[in-house]
Protein backbone atom coordinates (compact mmCIF):
# COMPACT_ATOMS: atom_id res chain seq x y z
CA UNK A 1 0.00 0.00 0.00
CA UNK A 2 2.79 2.35 0.97
CA UNK A 3 4.62 1.40 -2.21
CA UNK A 4 1.59 2.30 -4.37
CA UNK A 5 1.10 5.56 -2.50
CA UNK A 6 4.78 6.35 -2.93
CA UNK A 7 4.59 5.80 -6.66
CA UNK A 8 1.53 8.04 -6.92
CA UNK A 9 3.30 10.73 -4.89
CA UNK A 10 6.42 10.38 -7.02
CA UNK A 11 4.36 10.68 -10.21
CA UNK A 12 2.61 13.76 -8.86
CA UNK A 13 5.99 15.29 -8.00
CA UNK A 14 7.25 14.70 -11.56
CA UNK A 15 4.11 16.24 -13.03
CA UNK A 16 4.44 19.27 -10.76
CA UNK A 17 8.10 19.67 -11.74
CA UNK A 18 7.17 19.43 -15.42
CA UNK A 19 4.45 22.04 -14.87
CA UNK A 20 6.96 24.38 -13.22
CA UNK A 21 9.39 23.88 -16.11
CA UNK A 22 6.71 24.71 -18.65
CA UNK A 23 5.66 27.73 -16.62
CA UNK A 24 9.27 28.93 -16.52
CA UNK A 25 9.56 28.57 -20.30
CA UNK A 26 6.30 30.45 -20.77
CA UNK A 27 7.43 33.24 -18.42
CA UNK A 28 10.75 33.45 -20.26
CA UNK A 29 8.92 33.81 -23.59
CA UNK A 30 6.64 36.50 -22.16
CA UNK A 31 9.60 38.49 -20.84
CA UNK A 32 11.39 38.66 -24.20
CA UNK A 33 10.49 41.62 -26.38
CA UNK A 34 8.96 40.26 -29.63
CA UNK A 35 11.57 42.28 -31.57
CA UNK A 36 14.26 40.04 -30.06
CA UNK A 37 12.82 36.85 -31.49
CA UNK A 38 13.47 35.27 -34.89
CA UNK A 39 10.82 35.53 -37.62
CA UNK A 40 8.23 32.76 -37.62
CA UNK A 41 9.73 29.46 -38.75
CA UNK A 42 13.34 30.39 -37.90
CA UNK A 43 15.30 29.14 -34.89
CA UNK A 44 18.07 31.73 -35.10
CA UNK A 45 18.32 35.21 -36.63
CA UNK A 46 20.33 38.41 -36.47
CA UNK A 47 18.42 41.56 -35.51
CA UNK A 48 20.01 44.87 -36.49
CA UNK A 49 19.13 48.42 -35.52
CA UNK A 50 20.95 50.67 -37.97
CA UNK A 51 21.24 54.24 -39.22
CA UNK A 52 21.93 54.68 -42.93
CA UNK A 53 24.16 57.71 -42.25
CA UNK A 54 26.20 55.94 -39.55
CA UNK A 55 29.77 55.09 -40.69
CA UNK A 56 29.97 52.11 -38.30
CA UNK A 57 26.69 50.77 -39.72
CA UNK A 58 28.23 51.05 -43.18
CA UNK A 59 31.24 49.00 -42.06
CA UNK A 60 29.17 46.42 -40.18
CA UNK A 61 26.47 45.84 -42.80
CA UNK A 62 28.54 43.62 -45.17
CA UNK A 63 29.61 41.44 -42.23
CA UNK A 64 26.02 40.95 -41.13
CA UNK A 65 24.80 40.24 -44.67
CA UNK A 66 27.57 37.67 -45.17
CA UNK A 67 26.72 35.99 -41.86
CA UNK A 68 23.12 35.65 -43.00
CA UNK A 69 24.24 33.97 -46.22
CA UNK A 70 26.80 31.74 -44.51
CA UNK A 71 24.40 30.42 -41.88
CA UNK A 72 21.25 30.73 -44.02
CA UNK A 73 19.50 32.64 -41.25
CA UNK A 74 17.26 35.72 -41.49
CA UNK A 75 18.63 39.23 -41.04
CA UNK A 76 15.97 41.48 -39.53
CA UNK A 77 16.68 45.18 -40.08
CA UNK A 78 15.14 47.98 -38.04
CA UNK A 79 15.82 51.58 -39.02
CA UNK A 80 17.00 53.69 -36.11
CA UNK A 81 17.98 57.09 -37.55
CA UNK A 82 19.85 59.15 -35.00
CA UNK A 83 18.78 62.78 -34.43
CA UNK A 84 22.23 64.24 -35.15
CA UNK A 85 22.26 62.87 -38.71
CA UNK A 86 20.87 65.22 -41.34
CA UNK A 87 19.53 62.80 -43.98
CA UNK A 88 19.26 59.38 -42.35
CA UNK A 89 15.56 59.68 -41.51
CA UNK A 90 14.64 60.59 -45.10
CA UNK A 91 16.79 57.71 -46.36
CA UNK A 92 15.01 55.33 -43.98
CA UNK A 93 11.61 56.48 -45.26
CA UNK A 94 12.78 55.86 -48.84
CA UNK A 95 14.11 52.43 -47.81
CA UNK A 96 10.65 51.58 -46.51
CA UNK A 97 9.18 52.64 -49.84
CA UNK A 98 11.45 50.13 -51.56
CA UNK A 99 10.66 47.52 -48.87
CA UNK A 100 7.02 47.86 -49.93
CA UNK A 101 8.01 46.92 -53.50
CA UNK A 102 9.99 43.91 -52.23
CA UNK A 103 12.20 43.14 -49.24
CA UNK A 104 15.07 42.31 -51.60
CA UNK A 105 14.78 45.75 -53.17
CA UNK A 106 14.77 47.38 -49.72
CA UNK A 107 17.96 45.51 -48.78
CA UNK A 108 19.56 46.49 -52.08
CA UNK A 109 18.69 50.17 -51.53
CA UNK A 110 20.27 50.12 -48.07
CA UNK A 111 23.41 48.53 -49.50
CA UNK A 112 23.46 51.19 -52.23
CA UNK A 113 23.13 54.02 -49.70
CA UNK A 114 25.90 52.56 -47.56
CA UNK A 115 28.12 52.26 -50.63
CA UNK A 116 27.64 55.95 -51.48
CA UNK A 117 27.30 57.21 -47.90
CA UNK A 118 30.39 59.50 -47.99
CA UNK A 119 29.03 61.30 -51.06
CA UNK A 120 25.46 61.82 -49.87
CA UNK A 121 24.12 65.10 -48.49
CA UNK A 122 20.58 66.22 -47.65
CA UNK A 123 20.57 68.03 -51.00
CA UNK A 124 21.53 65.09 -53.21
CA UNK A 125 19.92 62.14 -51.40
CA UNK A 126 16.96 62.30 -53.76
CA UNK A 127 19.17 62.12 -56.83
CA UNK A 128 20.91 59.02 -55.47
CA UNK A 129 17.52 57.46 -54.74
CA UNK A 130 16.30 58.30 -58.26
CA UNK A 131 19.42 56.74 -59.75
CA UNK A 132 18.93 53.56 -57.71
CA UNK A 133 15.29 53.36 -58.82
CA UNK A 134 16.23 53.85 -62.47
CA UNK A 135 18.86 51.10 -62.23
CA UNK A 136 16.07 48.78 -61.08
CA UNK A 137 13.70 49.93 -63.82
CA UNK A 138 11.49 51.92 -61.45
CA UNK A 139 10.38 55.53 -61.35
CA UNK A 140 10.46 56.97 -57.85
CA UNK A 141 7.28 58.99 -57.18
CA UNK A 142 7.69 62.75 -56.81
CA UNK A 143 6.17 62.42 -53.32
CA UNK A 144 7.44 59.18 -51.83
CA UNK A 145 5.22 59.07 -48.76
CA UNK A 146 2.05 61.10 -49.40
CA UNK A 147 0.03 59.45 -46.64
CA UNK A 148 2.85 59.23 -44.09
CA UNK A 149 2.75 55.44 -43.99
CA UNK A 150 6.51 54.93 -44.33
CA UNK A 151 7.28 57.76 -41.92
CA UNK A 152 5.04 56.06 -39.37
CA UNK A 153 6.87 52.76 -39.91
CA UNK A 154 10.27 54.38 -39.31
CA UNK A 155 8.99 56.12 -36.18
CA UNK A 156 7.56 52.81 -34.95
CA UNK A 157 10.96 51.15 -35.38
CA UNK A 158 12.66 54.05 -33.56
CA UNK A 159 10.16 53.72 -30.71
CA UNK A 160 10.78 49.99 -30.61
CA UNK A 161 14.52 50.60 -30.26
CA UNK A 162 13.90 53.15 -27.54
CA UNK A 163 11.78 50.66 -25.58
CA UNK A 164 14.56 48.09 -25.78
CA UNK A 165 17.02 50.73 -24.57
CA UNK A 166 19.06 51.32 -27.71
CA UNK A 167 21.13 54.51 -27.78
CA UNK A 168 23.61 53.89 -30.58
CA UNK A 169 24.00 52.25 -33.95
CA UNK A 170 24.65 49.68 -35.08
CA UNK A 171 23.14 47.55 -32.34
CA UNK A 172 23.16 43.83 -33.16
CA UNK A 173 21.52 40.87 -31.50
CA UNK A 174 21.68 37.18 -32.27
CA UNK A 175 18.26 35.84 -31.26
CA UNK A 176 16.92 32.33 -30.71
CA UNK A 177 13.47 30.74 -30.54
CA UNK A 178 14.72 27.70 -28.61
CA UNK A 179 13.10 27.23 -25.19
CA UNK A 180 16.43 26.46 -23.55
CA UNK A 181 19.46 28.71 -23.29
CA UNK A 182 19.64 32.46 -23.83
CA UNK A 183 16.85 34.02 -25.94
CA UNK A 184 19.22 36.66 -27.31
CA UNK A 185 22.78 37.95 -27.06
CA UNK A 186 23.88 41.47 -27.95
CA UNK A 187 26.91 41.53 -30.24
CA UNK A 188 29.19 44.23 -28.85
CA UNK A 189 32.20 43.15 -30.93
CA UNK A 190 31.28 42.44 -34.55
CA UNK A 191 34.34 40.19 -34.94
CA UNK A 192 32.59 37.81 -32.52
CA UNK A 193 29.40 37.59 -34.60
CA UNK A 194 30.09 34.16 -36.07
CA UNK A 195 31.13 32.70 -32.71
CA UNK A 196 27.94 33.98 -31.09
CA UNK A 197 25.80 32.54 -33.89
CA UNK A 198 27.57 29.18 -33.47
CA UNK A 199 26.91 29.23 -29.73
CA UNK A 200 23.25 30.17 -30.14
CA UNK A 201 22.68 27.40 -32.70
CA UNK A 202 24.28 24.79 -30.39
CA UNK A 203 22.40 25.70 -27.20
Amino acid sequence: MHSVFGKILQGTTYMFAAFLALAAISARADEVNPALRPPKGAQTAVVVFEDLQCPQCRNTSPIVREAGKTYKIPIVIHDFPLPMHSWSFDAAVTAHYFDAQSKELGYAYRDYIFEHQPEITPGNLRSFSDKFAAEHKLALPFVIDPQGKFTAEVNAEKNLGNRIGIHQTPTLYVVSSKPQGKPYVEVTDRTQLYQIIDAMKKQ
